[in-house]
């Protein structure tokens, strides 16, 4: 189970998201469903619709898209890469402010992580594993 981490100071319910190369510090607290990524609305921020989805799957699955304000710090990684990073934070975060939630994101696959990583690149390789092109002249 995901430990339970809440800000001394303000209440707040914290949750750390990463996918890929991108990290995303979640903070939850109660409010009317406002969600905020590096201090922009989330339609500013992510610009594709499937991205804003990933986001909201989680508040959408739980039911608490109005009755929680979220505000997350991303960075590293692309789009891509900072959506899955915000979704899982949001889903951890969601854990620390209320544990019953926990077999619904659980079962909805929000708190696993995807451990696909890019693979680096070899020496005497043009990629990770994309070889010259062989010449006979």
């Amino acid at each position: 189970m995901v430990a339970v981490k809440t800000d001394k100071i303000t209440g707040d319910a914290l949750g750390t998201g990463r996918r890929k190369t991108a990290v995303a510090r979640v903070r939850v607290r109660a409010g009317s469903g406002r969600v905020t990524i590096n201090d922009r609305p989330l339609d500013q921020f992510f610009l594709v619709d499937g991205d804003r989805r990933a986001v909201n799957d989680v508040l959408q699955a739980t039911g608490r898209n109005d009755s929680v304000d979220v505000s997350i710090r991303v960075s590293g990684g692309g789009p891509a890469g900072q959506a899955g990073a915000c979704r899982m934070g949001i889903a951890r975060a969601l854990i620390s402010y209320d544990s019953s939630l926990f077999p619904v994101l659980r079962d909805g696959g929000f708190l696993t992580r995807d451990s696909r990583m890019k693979e680096r690149k070899k020496y005497g390789l043009r990629g990770a594993r994309r070889g010259v092109q062989f010449s006979k002249r």
